[in-house]
C-alpha cells in the first residue's frame, strides 16, 4: 500500500502516513517562517515495513494502551487470553499496545491536506477478534493546517455487547527542533502531579506524588531524563491538556494539545535516540485488570451502538518568551 502525503498549500507543512502500518503518521514537517521543523522521529526505511511500527512516528494504541499483565484479564465473568504467538507481547510476557498498530487500515476519505483511516477488529484483524470482549471501529482523521497536525478520532461499538476500551498514542518527538541546536538542551514539559507505581512496567495500583526526577511540571532538560513512566493527575485548563518541548537555542517550540479524556501521560526516553515520547492515554497501563480490583484506572465502556469522540493537535512555532 502506498504512503499518503498531505500538504498544506499555504504553509508547505507536510505529513506522511503509512496506512499499511497502522495508519501511522510517521513524518510531520512543520513550516514555520524560514524553518522546516522535523517534529516526529522516524527512519527513511519506515514505510518499507522492515522496522517495528511501534518505534517511529505516531503508533496508535487500541483497545488498550501499553500493557496488560500476562496478557490475561477477566471481563463479564469470562477470562480472555492474548497469546504470545499473536505477536503482541513484550519480553516480560505482557500483552502490549493493542491490536491495530501493526495491521493495514482502510483509507475511507482523502484530500490534499486530510486523510481518514478506519480499522474494525472483526474486518481488519479477524484473527484477533476473540482476544477482546467486543468488536470495535476506530477512525482517525488527520489534517495538516499551517504549522499544525490535527487529529479527530471516532470510536464506535458495532457489537451487541459493551466495549471496554482505552486509547493512547505513542508519538516520538525528534530533538532538537533545529539542526543547529543540541538535543541535550531541549526542555521537556509535562504538567503531571502524580505517578503510578510500576513493577516491571506495570502499575501495582498505587499512585503517589511524582518523584523529583520525574517531575516535569516546570520543564526539565533532555540530557538528565531517563524515563519510562506513567504520569497522572495531568493539569487540564479549559478542557485541554498541554505538553511541550522548548528548543531555547533555536527559539522554537513543539506543543501537543489534547482533550481532557487523555488523563494519563507516559513519558519515555528511548535509549540512544535523540527523541522523547510524550504519550497521551485515556487510561493507565493494565487498566482492565486494575479496574476489576476496584482501582479507578480510567477504563471506559461503550454501550452497543455507542460512539466516543476525541482529538489531539501537534504544532511547532517560534518560542514565545
Amino acid at each position: 500500500m502506498s504512503v499518503i502525503s498531505l500538504t498544506d498549500p499555504n504553509s508547505g507543512s507536510n505529513v506522511l502516513i503509512a496506512p499499511h502500518l497502522g495508519f501511522n503518521a510517521f513524518e510531520f514537517t512543520a513550516q514555520v517562517r524560514d524553518w522546516k521543523i522535523r517534529v516526529l522521529d522516524s527512519d527513511p526505511a519506515f514505510a518499507s515495513g522492515t522496522l517495528k511500527p511501534s518505534r517511529y512516528g505516531i503508533p496508535i494504541l487500541f483497545p488498550f494502551p501499553n500493557r496488560i499483565r500476562g496478557g490475561r484479564f477477566t471481563w463479564d465473568g469470562r477470562e480472555y487470553v492474548i497469546p504470545a504467538e499473536s505477536g503482541r507481547h513484550d519480553a516480560m510476557g505482557n500483552a502490549i499496545h493493542g491490536f491495530c498498530l501493526d495491521r493495514p487500515w482502510r483509507v475511507t476519505s482523502q484530500g490534499e491536506r486530510f486523510a481518514v483511516g478506519q480499522f474494525q477488529l472483526s474486518v481488519d484483524a479477524p484473527d484477533r477478534r476473540s482476544f477482546w470482549p467486543a468488536d470495535f471501529i476506530l477512525e482517525f482523521r488527520y489534517e495538516v493546517r499551517a504549522n499544525t497536525l490535527r487529529c479527530d478520532i471516532r470510536i464506535e461499538n458495532p457489537d451487541k455487547v459493551p466495549l471496554p476500551w482505552g486509547l493512547g498514542t505513542h508519538p516520538y518527538f525528534h530533538l532538537p527542533l533545529d539542526e543547529t541546536s543540541q538535543p541535550e538542551r531541549c526542555m521537556v514539559q509535562v504538567p503531571a502531579a502524580r505517578e503510578w507505581v510500576l513493577i516491571d512496567g506495570v502499575p501495582t495500583g498505587e499512585i503517589r506524588e511524582v518523584s523529583p526526577e520525574k517531575d516535569l511540571r516546570a520543564g526539565e532538560y533532555f540530557d538528565v531524563l531517563k524515563l519510562d513512566d506513567v504520569l497522572t493527575d495531568v493539569e487540564i485548563v479549559d478542557g485541554v491538556s498541554t505538553y511541550a518541548i522548548f528548543d531555547e537555542a533555536a527559539g522554537l517550540q513543539m506543543v501537543h494539545r489534547s482533550g481532557a479524556e487523555f488523563r494519563e501521560c507516559v513519558v519515555f526516553t528511548p535509549p540512544n535516540r535523540p527523541c522523547v515520547c510524550m504519550e497521551p492515554y485515556t487510561c493507565a497501563t493494565d487498566a482492565i485488570n486494575l479496574q476489576a480490583r476496584g482501582v479507578d484506572a480510567g477504563l471506559r465502556v461503550l454501550p452497543p451502538g455507542g460512539q466516543a469522540h476525541l482529538w489531539f493537535e501537534i504544532s511547532a512555532s517560534a518560542l514565545i518568551v
